[in-house]
């Protein structure tokens, strides 16, 4: 087992990762009848999103002996309705600008291809911008 989530009442749960201990809560967006408070279930989706793509990058980049550390995506999701969903995710990924163009297009074919970039539904839109600033 992964983890545990126990639904702690208004629309909140708390999430358990029994490896390690960790916890995050969760609520419901004040457009669905919560108090948004903390993360939404669909506000962790399209945050481990981004999660997984600089996870990915960093393990390519560790191959390829680049550092990305300080590297973020700044997350946008969108929702729509009937039925209530995500309808598209905007990530804007600050990289450093001190990278090979050879090692640019490896990383962001990385970016690209990471396990939940595959798990999400194809009718998610997926805009993954990269500016290489830092």
């Amino acid at each position: 087992m992964t983890s545990k989530v126990t639904y702690t009442g208004e629309l909140r749960t708390t999430c358990e990762h029994l490896r390690s201990g960790d916890t995050f809560i969760t609520d419901a967006p004040v457009d669905n009848n919560g108090l948004g408070q903390a993360f939404s279930p669909t506000d962790t989706v399209a945050t481990g999103l981004a999660s997984c793509i600089l996870t990915m990058m960093g393990i390519k980049a560790n191959g390829l002996e680049v550092d990305l550390s300080n590297a973020t995506a700044e997350v946008t999701k969108h929702m729509a309705s009937e039925p209530r969903r995500i309808s598209k995710i905007e990530l804007v990924l600050s990289l450093p600008s001190n990278i090979s163009d050879k090692n640019r297009k490896i990383l962001i074919h990385t970016a690209n291809t990471c396990p939940v970039h595959h798990s999400l539904h194809p009718d998610i839109e997926k805009i993954i911008s990269f500016n290489w600033v830092q």
